[in-house]
């Protein structure tokens, strides 16, 4: 089982970018973004909020804190623009 200090490259993993979405729009697409991962098994999952005043970001964080189906979060490492997530699949 793969954790989050394991993951090095993003490009294969599934993602989403929130970009230009407000934050009620975000944490829709989020919730979605984690069901449809949960049916195809994926657990690792990358979110992509940007950087900016950082509004994105913490209502990402908030989301995914709350969210049953979160194991693990955290801020990529060569990215702070970038959450990576584990689900329980």
């Amino acid at each position: 089982m793969m954790n989050l200090e394991d993951v090095i490259f993003i490009d294969n993993l599934p993602t989403i970018d929130l970009h230009g979405f407000d934050r009620d729009y975000a944490k829709i697409k989020i919730n979605e973004f984690i069901m449809d991962n949960l049916k195809m098994k994926n657990s690792i999952l990358v979110i992509i909020h940007g950087i900016g005043n950082g509004i994105l970001k913490k209502e990402t964080h908030k989301f995914l804190a709350n969210n049953k189906n979160v194991l693990d979060f955290k801020l990529f490492y060569k990215n702070v623009g970038i959450t990576i997530v584990k689900i329980n699949v």
